[in-house]
């Protein structure tokens, strides 16, 4: 996969059941062309916030409507965290983009 770009996935699904967000998550798990990296998930609201590599928003709209799986909304994000402010972010970033694990 060519450089990946990290995206925040919402996906707003009121009654929708456990089990059927458990077998979808079995079948984002097994795609290519994009990486599912976690998914934080309020079962009573049906709210799922999920997180993405992937070479564009176009690409993870296409594998969520070959899935048959709405979202709310697909933006791209990058990771901050208080200790990573300042001097530390900086160094953080140089980092990942060298990374070896960076797009998979």
């Amino acid at each position: 996969m060519a450089k990946a770009t990290k995206f925040m996935v919402v996906h707003n699904d009121p009654g929708v059941t456990c089990e059927a967000v458990q077998a979808n998550w079995r079948k984002l798990a097994n795609h290519e062309s994009a990486s599912w990296i976690r998914t934080y998930y309020n079962q009573a609201k049906g709210l799922r916030y999920c997180v993405w590599m992937a070479q564009s928003e176009k690409e993870l709209k296409k594998i969520f409507t070959e899935i048959g799986i709405g979202w709310e909304s697909i933006t791209p994000v990058m990771e901050v965290s208080p200790d990573l402010w300042g001097e530390k972010w900086t160094q953080h970033l140089a980092q990942e983009q060298v990374a070896a694990t960076l797009g998979n």
